[in-house]
């Protein structure tokens, strides 16, 4: 009887412990499924609207949330996720995502103006900016909690529902502000329907934009520095013309360039968003336009920052980076602003040692060439950055992984006794060098992120540095330290001469070089560097205001004063 009471109470328990395993079993494998489906179908919902977007006229990107109150332009609905288009601002949530593709018309990149040469404005209904007022009764737009008020997608002009009809008719759109830099798409009409393609052509066409017209094309990188790229893109689609906005991950800075062709000669700008690398990137396609006897439709090149060193930047007055602290209206504004300076670019050959049937490797230069410890920095980081270029999605953790690297080369010095490997040249004659790690040629006056290095503390005289003058700068370091010590301004470089042509001989192991931040490891070579080209630049001087008196005088290393409309540096171009 009692064995009869164990067994049942065996068999109880046996029972609860696979009832438990059962359930817990259960507890897991179920959301293990719930997160897959959901995977999938995320997966599947992304791969749909990937290719949506990709048939659509309109420039679609999806969010998960808006960064203000927006409402649906189809059904009128406040929504927090939903589908926007970049150029003209429509919105839409998934559900009305067809409809609004079908309804509602984007920014015509190419139309006929009236019969009178004026342009229609293209209204787009509801999520005005904020801070934005009436053309009209000049109150505040868009404060109603509702869908409401129009906004013009080319003049940016708003006007409030009630207002429509005592707006003037006929009233013609200007294009806004920035009507000097956007490419109207009456222009291009006329320009499909010339028969004749010729320059003077162009030339007839543009002069009914105006005397002042300079049209801009924006080329950006979206994988620079911050990774602003892609946004910045969707604000210049709103504010330019879509077809004047490239992006270099989609394509190459000669196609997209191949629109200067077809504009008046000498009058367009390019915007390049992005770092140093991107701005040699597009200079190197103008080089390859002076090639195909296209030198009269050259573009003057200015800078939006984006990288992690942006030296040319910084040389050039368009800052050490751009974080969004100021809106890409003052952008623009700077860019109607900036005046037209030259710069050398530089050819520079690289012969391997024992290699003779193969051809020296050419590089163009900016900024500068090194070899030793600021290349072995770079060519370090640039190895990491292959491996995890995740990682690297900061400018600031750019900047901390690079002091980290110099850290490590203060204890292990690989470069020293660079002086007993190399030989130096300039314009013919030979340089004796003293126990140095690295050699440094610079084209422009900022290194390493924002350093003057060839003015070093300031405290010797030194010959003027100038973009135009056709002569580098040629230094050397004695390490890592030493390297640090000139970026705070607590040494002097070893300012081994200025040059036309430089002329350097590895004579034993391999060495780290860079030609602006492009490092490589290099062994037993000749290296010589001449002038190639000067490059259209534009120069941007900042205006001094009141809290800046202080800061200007008690920084004369400054490129260009806030109280000189030029630089220093160079000399001004005719636009």
């Amino acid at each position: 009887m009692f064995q009869e009471g164990d067994e049942a109470k065996e068999d109880c328990g046996s029972r609860d412990e696979w009832t438990l395993l059962f359930w817990t079993s259960l507890a897991v494998i179920v959301p293990v499924i719930l997160t897959l489906w959901c995977s999938a179908q995320r997966s599947k919902r992304k791969t749909y609207m990937k290719d949506f977007f990709r048939k659509s006229k309109h420039g679609w990107h999806y969010t998960d949330l808006f960064n203000k109150p927006t409402y649906c332009c189809i059904c009128a609905q406040h929504i927090l996720h939903g589908a926007f288009c970049d150029c003209c601002g429509v919105c839409a949530d998934e559900q009305c995502l067809r409809r609004a593709d079908r309804s509602l018309p984007c920014k015509e990149i190419m139309a006929p103006s009236r019969p009178d040469g004026t342009t229609e404005h293209s209204w787009v209904r509801g999520n005005v900016p904020l801070a934005s007022y009436c053309a009209v009764c000049k109150q505040q737009c868009g404060t109603q909690p509702k869908l409401c008020d129009l906004r013009c997608v080319w003049c940016q002009t708003t006007v409030h529902d009630d207002c429509m009809d005592d707006l003037a008719k006929g009233d013609a759109c200007d294009l806004g502000e920035f009507h000097s830099l956007i490419i109207p798409p009456h222009y291009l009409y006329r320009v499909n329907k010339l028969r004749r393609r010729h320059p003077d052509e162009y030339s007839k066409l543009g002069a009914s934009c105006g005397r002042s017209w300079t049209p801009v094309l924006v080329l950006a990188n979206t994988r620079s520095g911050n990774n602003m790229g892609e946004a910045l893109l969707g604000e210049f689609r709103t504010l330019l013309n879509p077809v004047q906005v490239f992006d270099l991950s989609e394509l190459t800075p000669s196609k997209a360039l191949q629109l200067c062709t077809l504009l008046p000669p000498g009058r367009v700008r390019v915007l390049v968003c992005g770092g140093d690398g991107t701005v040699g990137w597009v200079l190197d396609a103008i080089d390859a336009m002076k090639l195909k006897d296209q030198d009269q439709f050259i573009p003057r090149v200015t800078i939006l920052p984006l990288g992690t060193g942006n030296d040319l930047s910084n040389t050039l007055g368009w800052g050490a980076g751009y974080a969004g602290e100021i809106p890409v209206e003052q952008v623009l504004r700077n860019v109607l602003d900036a005046e037209v300076v030259k710069m050398d670019r530089w050819k520079v050959q690289v012969a391997s040692k024992g290699v003779y049937f193969r051809k020296p490797k050419v590089l163009s230069m900016n900024n500068y060439f090194s070899v030793g410890p600021d290349a072995l920095m770079a060519l370090n980081f640039h190895a990491h950055r292959e491996k995890t270029p995740s990682f690297f999605s900061s400018r600031i953790i750019n900047k901390v992984v690079y002091f980290l690297y110099g850290t490590k080369d203060c204890l292990v010095q690989e470069c020293k006794d660079l002086d007993k490997r190399v030989e130096l040249e300039l314009d013919g004659e030979r340089v004796a060098l003293p126990s140095l790690e690295g050699i440094i040629v610079c084209n422009i006056g900022y290194w390493g992120g924002g350093c003057r290095l060839w003015e070093g503390m300031g405290d010797d005289p030194c010959p003027p540095t100038r973009l135009d003058d056709g002569l580098l700068e040629v230094v050397g370091v004695f390490g890592s330290f030493h390297c640090a010590q000139i970026q705070v301004k607590l040494a002097n470089p070893v300012r081994l001469g200025q040059a036309h042509t430089v002329r350097l001989v590895l004579k034993s192991s391999t060495m780290p070089m860079q030609v602006d931040g492009e490092p490589w490891a290099q062994g037993p070579c000749t290296i010589t560097i001449t002038h190639k080209t000067q490059a259209l630049m534009l120069y941007h001087s900042a205006e001094q205001t009141d809290d800046d008196d202080e800061t200007s005088a008690s920084e004369p290393d400054s490129p260009a004063p806030h109280d000189s409309p030029k630089p220093p540096w160079s000399t001004t171009v005719q636009a």
